[in-house]
């Protein structure tokens, strides 16, 4: 499944002389495009609408928009747990809870400890709105940073808080008892972060200061890239898009998310099951077919090669069987003998099961159909007559004081 990581910037922040601003809208974001989720397939900067297409989108957040609580999981439904979360923790927020975005911890459960992340509302809905406006769809919101155990350390670059540009050495201090963002530059850092450090505790630094971060740490750290920290981060179970901010997936929306999904890669062996049923069908029903086929064109053949074997005399065949019948009515009616379909036959079927007591009235034959009248047969009379008939082939219709003989389609000759 091909993943698309886009780094949502860190919210923009006041500074000392500068008066509330509106929430501003990214418009360019860094990514990163795997094909697997593991490794990193390509990386850039674009606009919104020139993001590459992946099976999944995952927003990364920086670990500096985050606040971590840890709390009791309030008992409340989902639609009113976001009002219970604010509740809990309006005491502990140096913000306006109806600000902020809470997202619990993967697996929270009401009555038990778990962890709470936090962050501005309003900038964490531009951002996902900007991504989304160039035509992705962001499925899952991930933290850089989290609560750990093992504690682990990660040295970066980041610009310095006065807004310079200039850059600065921070550490993020990902440890069971919270997140820390720490510039390595005065004391600070050095007071927070345990001493001694914890044996499996895990270092790690960007190319760019893995030197000058083993120098201040006094051992070696792991180098990794921002974008394979990226991808480490996607791996973990948080999803920070939830409560208020959770995806909708209604009508066509429903329709459409289920569509792109099916059109990823990770349903690609699907995709080729079902076309390779569907062909298999296709050439099925053309083989039984084209089998059908030869086998009429088979009797067709046949039937031919027997009209011209009993009647030489035909010269041009297209329609054998009906040929056949009409040959054999002229040579039927050449030798003076009556068909099936002549009144004879007809008068001597119905008088071999006429009642003796029941004289003829009136009678009509037209189109091999002999009408007799029968005004006083009961019911009884009319089904002793029609099964009579019924075993030479004959069909009876009684109504109206007639009975009318004809030749059965099932039975006739």
């Amino acid at each position: 499944m091909t993943t698309l990581v886009v780094s949502i910037p860190p919210r923009h922040r006041l500074h000392a002389g500068q008066g509330a601003a509106a929430v501003p809208t990214p418009t360019e974001f860094a990514y990163i495009f795997s094909i697997d989720g593991f490794s990193v397939g390509r990386e850039g900067s674009s606009a919104p609408a020139l993001l590459p297409k992946a099976d999944q989108v995952i927003a990364l957040l920086p670990a500096v928009d985050l606040i971590w609580h840890r709390i009791t999981c309030p008992r409340a439904s989902a639609a009113k747990l976001g009002s219970a979360l604010a509740g809990v923790l309006e005491e502990a927020l140096l913000e306006d809870p109806q600000q902020l975005h809470f997202a619990l911890a993967p697996g929270a459960r009401g009555g038990e400890t778990c962890w709470v992340a936090a962050t501005d509302r309003a900038s964490l809905a531009a951002a996902v709105s900007a991504i989304e406006s160039g035509g992705q769809r962001v499925d899952r919101i991930v933290p850089s940073a989290w609560p750990d155990d093992p504690a682990s350390g990660h040295f970066d670059v980041a610009s310095d808080d006065a807004g310079g540009s200039s850059p600065t050495i921070r550490v993020t201090w990902s440890h069971p008892d919270g997140v820390l963002v720490l510039p390595l530059q005065g004391a600070l850092a050095r007071t927070l972060l345990p001493r001694p450090l914890s044996p499996d505790t895990r270092f790690s630094a960007v190319p760019a200061v893995a030197a000058p971060a083993e120098r201040w740490l006094g051992q070696s750290v792991r180098v990794q890239s921002p974008a394979d920290m990226a991808l480490y981060a996607t791996r973990s179970l948080w999803n920070l898009r939830q409560l208020g901010m959770a995806p909708r997936h209604r009508g066509a929306s429903a329709l459409r998310e289920a569509l792109r999904r099916f059109l990823g890669s990770s349903w690609r062996p699907v995709r080729w099951g079902l076309a390779s049923l569907v062909a298999a069908q296709l050439i099925g029903l053309n083989l039984a077919a084209w089998q059908e086929r030869s086998t009429l064109d088979s009797k067709r053949a046949e039937m031919t090669q027997l009209l011209m074997a009993a009647h030489p005399q035909v010269r041009a065949v297209y329609d054998p069987a009906v040929q056949m019948q009409r040959e054999t009515d002229l040579l039927r009616t050449s030798a003076g003998r009556s068909s099936e379909a002549d009144l004879e036959a007809a008068l001597q079927a119905a008088a071999s099961a006429w009642p003796g007591q029941n004289p003829v009235q009136t009678m009509s034959f037209e189109a091999g159909r002999l009408t007799l009248a029968a005004p006083d047969w009961d019911q009884e009379q009319v089904e002793s007559f029609r099964n009579a008939l019924s075993a030479g082939g004959w069909a009876v219709e009684a109504g109206d004081g007639r009975l009318t003989l004809s030749r059965s389609t099932r039975g006739g000759a």
